[in-house]
């Protein structure tokens, strides 16, 4: 990747974590925490790496992403909205009456969307599925889904891994965005998932841990990712909830609650600030 390339990549995650506020702002709900954390995985998958075409959402080789913590949907419709799925002034209708922008991510309303998530742990069975369907079919294609670390606490998320590595999905990429926040408070109280790097392994996963706001350990995760053709890989996100909004950050408070008038332009002020630096290295 060259500087050129990440530093796109960096914008665009800023211009995700900005439609995050804006869309959480305008519906006086939703979860910006989780959304925020994920901004720059959202960023390299859909402007690096994965083979999608906005004219054509449901072309049959194109790759998938399923966001099984669907909770997390306003990061996951801007990084659609800025890739061209639908217009980015449409983030503004999250969750209102009559919007296609629902609260969850629902396939059969949004463009771009590959499964309707939000029960958490459904979304990575529905990805195995995928995974599995594609390899009978001859597909030459990869299936992304992203997990949360609370939403790991469901046993049907390791059914699913126990599944995927039975059935030698290598062409399955579980992400796991370890920000250490879930609903009810820190993981490690909540219900402890450590050693989660190990845990995977145990489940015969190729299993990477990066910090999951790095351009360059991403592209290396997700270059093993695709060199390993035996077993389904596991990349751990080491991750900051509400990364980028300065009292967001590690604050579990923001994994449910909208931004009010004051704090949605101190989020803008900071977010536009940190893309107009990006701006000015470029230059």
């Amino acid at each position: 990747m060259t500087n050129a390339e990440k530093l796109t990549l960096q914008k665009r995650a800023c211009q995700i974590r900005l439609g995050v506020i804006e869309g959480t702002h305008s519906a006086k709900c939703g979860h910006p925490g989780g959304s925020l954390s994920i901004a720059e995985v959202l960023s390299y998958l859909y402007f690096k790496e994965m083979n999608v075409d906005p004219a054509n959402p449901a072309k049959a080789d194109r790759d998938r992403l399923v966001l099984s913590k669907g909770h997390a949907a306003p990061g996951l419709y801007a990084a659609l909205a800025l890739r061209g799925f639908f217009p980015v002034e449409d983030l503004k209708t999250l969750r209102k009456i009559g919007s296609y922008l629902q609260g969850h991510p629902n396939m059969n309303s949004v463009p771009g969307v590959d499964m309707s998530t939000g029960s958490l742990g459904q979304g990575v069975s529905a990805a195995c599925g995928m995974a599995l369907g594609a390899k009978h079919a001859g597909q030459d294609l990869s299936v992304y889904t992203i997990l949360g670390d609370g939403e790991i606490e469901e046993g049907e998320c390791w059914e699913a891994f126990m599944f995927a590595a039975h059935y030698g999905l290598s062409n399955l990429c579980v992400m796991i965005d370890l920000n250490h926040l879930q609903i009810d408070g820190a993981i490690e109280q909540v219900m402890n998932s450590a050693p989660l790097d190990k845990k995977m392994e145990a489940f015969n996963f190729n299993v990477l841990s990066i910090d999951g706001h790095d351009f360059d350990q991403i592209e290396a995760a997700i270059a093993a990712f695709h060199a390993e053709k035996a077993k389904p890989t596991c990349i751990i996100l080491n991750t900051t909830k509400g990364k980028g909004v300065s009292y967001m950050t590690n604050q579990v408070d923001w994994h449910g609650k909208a931004p009010n008038d004051e704090e949605y332009r101190i989020a803008m002020e900071e977010l536009n600030a940190a893309y107009a630096a990006l701006e000015k290295e470029g230059n």
